[in-house]
């Protein structure tokens, strides 16, 4: 594991989870801390300001980072949280970028409720995080990105048996496994989603995450998760926030 991933986790871990929060972001962070997460303000002290008082209103907090990945620069995290013995159940998707020395620099973040079994008895965090064919990240990327710009930006639905294999498995809540069951969701549900902006991609091996903002009945940052084999996108995971409305503390979502 990388200096980066592990200052990525540790911030989350030491910071969030065990409440550490002025001495992790101090310790994790580089000269600067641009911050995209709703509510929170730049910095060490807009982290601190935001985190002690979460802290101390829940007092129990279980954080899992069940994937993470490094490309460059940049680490992704994707994170279960259980707040309070089950008060209230988190999935997080969390994009660091760093600097040179490993430190973090910027911060974007999708947060969604915990849903439970989807409609095909999955879960949003279950499944594969075994990082494999670390030869292919560059091969896999390619794929993704050609794959969301065919079928999800210009609509090419008749490409997508290209870039999707048939057994699809679906971590959405709303849509069931199978390559024609994301056909009938696009086709159908799905005919009003638009990808307005691809802002990020990023990989490592066998899995490619994608950061976009998306409209889909209301503007939406979304964090799309692929897991690659043998040249097919085989699995699926996602996270939408509602992208705030008025002025925020920082830059925005993106």
């Amino acid at each position: 594991m990388g200096k980066k991933k592990d200052n990525a986790i540790a911030l989350y871990m030491e910071g969030i989870r065990d409440g550490r929060v002025r001495q992790a972001v101090e310790a994790y962070t580089g000269d600067r801390y641009t911050q995209h997460s709703t509510g929170v303000a730049d910095g060490v002290e807009g982290f601190v300001r935001f985190f002690e008082p979460f802290i101390d209103h829940n007092p129990s907090r279980d954080i899992q980072v069940v994937r993470a990945l490094e490309d460059g620069n940049f680490v992704f995290v994707h994170v279960y949280q259980d707040i309070n013995n089950g008060e209230a159940r988190w999935v997080t998707t969390d994009l660091f970028d760093t600097d040179s020395d490993d430190k973090i620099v910027e911060h974007w973040d999708v947060i969604a409720p915990y849903l439970g079994e989807s409609v095909s008895g999955r879960s949003q965090v279950d499944g594969p995080t075994d990082l494999t064919d670390l030869d292919k990240t560059e091969e896999n990327k390619t794929l993704v990105e050609s794959f969301i710009d065919d079928v999800l930006v210009n609509r090419r639905i008749e490409t997508i048996a290209d870039y999707v294999g048939s057994d699809y498995i679906q971590h959405n809540p709303d849509v069931a496994d199978g390559l024609a069951e994301f056909v009938c969701f696009i086709e159908g549900p799905g005919g009003d989603m638009i990808y307005r902006n691809v802002f990020k991609v990023i990989g490592q091996g066998n899995f490619v995450m994608v950061y976009s903002h998306v409209f889909f009945r209301k503007e939406l940052a979304v964090f799309d998760l692929f897991r690659v084999e043998d040249g097919k996108i085989v699995e699926h995971w996602d996270n939408m926030e509602e992208i705030p409305e008025g002025p925020q503390p920082n830059s925005g979502k993106f």
